[in-house]
């Protein structure tokens, strides 16, 4: 294994996903020992005001902006705007040079496909081994570069998408996406119901909306169920405090039914306890619920990579994917009225986690670039 390499982990700030993994892997190398690690947000770093204008509009494509981030996620896809790819080639690689010049990394990881830094290698000469940690369970095909030196990707099916863009098998190791030390833990849960406010006796219904809030009809979910004496609702917001505004109306005139929270830090003690839970399909959520086994109903999911991940889950077995608000009443009676649907589902999601994420990824990592740096300078790879 490399002795005290500099790492350099490279990621942007659309959605939670790409910088929670990004942080995870940070946290797992010191825990290695290795502590000359350092994560930037290359975009935001590089270009703050179109970074800040683009993270709107990606928060937009959640509920106004679907058609325009459906065009952009497809278009960018094919590579058929070739000047929208010329500028996505060089976005960042002034900062980027700052980062090698100053740190001289060892390695370089992205969490985000990020274009800019495969490009540096050609343009510059300079090898420094490269890797792509995927965050979602679909393939967009910006994530592939002549110049990435290994892919680690969510599941089989991701593995074979690669291949069939002339990724060789071996570049490809299939290792899950790393999620939160914690949902990786054992932990006894009696105690977790009184801290919530929950009652042990009842149905657990959780409701999702993500680090932004931005799942939609959350008022309207939650008034649906309160026909059910035997479930309660928790309702994680976020950040989104007008929602949590909205919805805490609901919690003073019915406290035995629902409980309104706001960004909820550990997360993962939630997920223990609850029956089932309406979320939103991003692959962290998705890769934390197969963790612990947590019966998952997608509810509207957009055009895009999360899209592409709620069917995925769906065609698994391992979750119910609807569009409509008036079917979700039924849906969730359904699996709560038919326990053995929920038990298959769990199954299922059993089969997608892969167990220590972060470990596989770096362990792999740092003996990939081991092997090619001790190549390059014995001179026996031309990179």
């Amino acid at each position: 294994m490399l002795k005290d390499p500099k790492i350099l982990i490279l990621t942007a700030h659309y959605g939670n996903g790409h910088i929670q993994v990004a942080k995870t892997l940070e946290q797992s190398l010191r825990k290695m020992g290795i502590d000359k690690v350092t994560v930037s947000d290359l975009i935001s770093e590089s270009h703050p005001i179109m970074a800040e204008i683009t993270r709107y509009l990606y928060l937009k494509s959640f509920s106004i902006g679907k058609q325009f981030y459906r065009l952009f996620y497809y278009s960018v896809d094919k590579m058929s705007n070739k000047r929208i790819m010329n500028l996505y080639v060089k976005l960042g690689h002034r900062r980027l040079q700052e980062l090698v010049r100053t740190m001289n990394p060892d390695i370089i990881i992205n969490t985000f496909p990020i274009t800019v830094v495969p490009e540096y290698r050609t343009r510059t000469g300079l090898f420094i081994p490269t890797f792509n940690v995927l965050t979602d369970f679909c393939l967009h095909r910006v994530w592939i570069h002549k110049n990435i030196d290994k892919y680690y990707v969510s599941c089989e099916d991701l593995k074979r998408k690669l291949v069939q863009h002339n990724i060789p098998p071996y570049l490809v190791k299939v290792t899950g996406i790393p999620i939160r030390p914690h949902f990786e833990e054992t932990i006894e849960t009696s105690s977790l119901y009184a801290k919530y406010g929950l009652d042990p006796k009842k149905k657990i219904l959780l409701i999702a909306a993500g680090a932004h809030g931005v799942l939609k009809n959350v008022k309207d979910l939650c008034e649906s169920f309160f026909v059910r004496d035997d479930m309660q609702i928790a309702v994680v917001c976020g950040n989104n405090q007008s929602l949590k505004a909205e919805l805490e109306p609901l919690q003073h005139r019915h406290p035995d039914r629902i409980k309104i929270f706001g960004y909820v830090e550990r997360i993962d003690e939630l997920f223990r306890i609850c029956s089932c839970m309406i979320t939103k399909p991003g692959g962290i959520t998705l890769s934390e619920a197969a963790a612990l086994q947590v019966p998952l109903i997608l509810y509207k999911p957009v055009p895009g990579q999360e899209k592409e991940n709620a069917e995925l889950f769906a065609s698994k077995g391992a979750a119910i994917v609807i569009n409509k608000l008036e079917q979700v009443r039924d849906t969730v009676n359904d699996l709560f009225n038919h326990p053995e649907k929920m038990d298959e589902m769990k199954a299922n999601l059993k089969l997608l986690h892969q167990p220590n994420a972060a470990e596989s990824i770096l362990q792999d990592i740092l003996n990939e670039a081991e092997i090619m740096l001790s190549s390059v300078y014995q001179g026996s790879v031309n990179y």
